[in-house]
């Protein structure tokens, strides 16, 4: 199932969800010529943005991507404060919500280098082209690797 990015932001934005978009979505973003069909996000881990979080996909059926069927999940604050890092399939497409990534940390780790962009109606904060390639580096999956070269030639190709 492909990601309803317009529907996303909206449900993520509209219930004042604290997050910043990172991977494939950000590096798309930023110029990326690479398919990416999940959105991965840092929500802020504060109870209130937890809860936030929660209202805002709840009605979109969030379930553990990859875990068998009927494998007893909750959805709740207190589930995801309990956890970090969730990958997720929703009525909405593919989610990673994500706690902390490596070589970044969490939100507030990751605010200083992020940028604003406007998106399907929406003010979302972004992590920099700087930051997302130190992230995928410091991530070390093969994907990631790939994915530097073509991101340093955009920043190159910035000025950056």
């Amino acid at each position: 199932m492909s990601v309803d990015y317009a529907r996303f932001f909206a449900v993520l934005c509209g219930g004042g969800v604290e997050f910043i978009l990172v991977g494939g979505t950000a590096a798309n973003v930023h110029g990326s010529a690479r398919l990416t069909q999940v959105v991965d996000i840092v929500y802020r881990r504060s109870r209130e943005n937890v809860a936030r979080l929660v209202a805002a996909l709840g009605p979109f059926d969030p379930y553990l991507r990859g875990a068998p069927p009927g494998l007893p999940f909750r959805w709740d604050a207190e589930t995801i404060w309990r956890g970090l890092n969730f990958t997720l399939k929703t009525a909405l497409g593919p989610v990673d919500a994500l706690g902390e990534i490596a070589g970044g940390g969490g939100y507030d780790e990751l605010l200083a280098h992020t940028l604003e962009i406007e998106a399907f109606g929406q003010r979302i904060r972004c992590l920099d082209l700087r930051k997302l390639i130190e992230v995928k580096r410091a991530a070390g999956r093969p994907k990631d690797l790939e994915a530097v070269a073509e991101l340093e030639a955009l920043l190159d190709e910035s000025g950056g």
